[in-house]
């Protein structure tokens, strides 16, 4: 099964925001759900998705992703605010990784002993490495600081084989295209099917912009069936036309 499901966690709620407008004032939400973390998680667990992940937008979600963890352990990562310090509490309450981004960053450069530490701290086994990008004429630029700084290294698939003894993981948020409904960032998805393409490359999961069965169909082709993807504001569960069930069964 290709297909991932997330949670988006922002003030405590499940939600679905367009990504690029989290930090600019003028927050656009295409989803707030009536319903706990909790109840999603369970959802996914009932279906046995595996590889799911909750994302804290901001602060005052720690409890709310707990109580997701909590009804599926084991079945999902967590992401958001994590560093070495405070990883272990979400795995203690089920998480089956943690999700970094900003913490093996140093001066908006991606710092490799930044990773090594981190890397030695959760245990390759327990650490997903979070490259959400940007794409421009240049290429396509990691951004880090919820995606409000973007940085100067680009995403390529050497970069992911020189990372890939680190972790256990990859995930990559479009930015451009996150919650727009707009399909994918053809440019990141070739990137992330290169790596994917190589003997001994990690398990790689792609986000932002999936919005129909023919996407994610044409996205499978593209990928050749190596690169995982999710789906957020599209989904059903969330508000979309895009039916969980469908695509739980691809």
């Amino acid at each position: 099964m290709l297909f991932r499901p997330c949670i988006d966690l922002h003030s405590g709620k499940v939600k679905q925001i367009v990504g690029s407008t989290l930090e600019t004032g003028e927050l656009k939400e295409n989803f707030v759900a009536e319903k706990s973390p909790g109840w999603f998680a369970g959802l996914f667990r009932d279906r046995q998705l595996s590889g799911a992940h909750v994302i804290m937008l901001g602060p005052g979600n720690e409890a709310a992703a707990i109580e997701a963890l909590s009804a599926y352990p084991g079945g999902m990562s967590v992401g958001g605010g994590i560093n070495a310090s405070n990883a272990k509490r979400f795995l203690d309450a089920g998480a089956y990784a943690v999700i970094v981004t900003s913490a093996i960053f140093e001066n908006s450069r991606l710092s490799f002993e930044k990773v090594r530490e981190l890397s030695s701290a959760v245990g390759r086994d327990k650490l997903i490495l979070d490259l959400s990008c940007v794409s421009a004429e240049d290429g396509c630029r990691i951004a880090c600081d919820r995606w409000r700084t973007v940085t100067n290294d680009a995403l390529t698939p050497e970069l992911l084989w020189e990372l890939s003894p680190y972790c256990c993981e990859f995930l990559v948020h479009a930015v451009s295209s996150e919650g727009k409904r707009a399909g994918a960032d053809s440019a990141v998805v070739d990137i992330l099917a290169a790596y994917a393409s190589l003997p001994g490359s990690l398990p790689v999961t792609y986000a932002g912009g999936l919005a129909s069965m023919a996407d994610a169909e044409s996205f499978i082709a593209r990928t050749e069936g190596r690169v995982y993807f999710t789906v957020g504001s599209a989904l059903d569960i969330y508000g979309g036309d895009l039916s969980l069930e469908s695509l739980a069964a691809l």
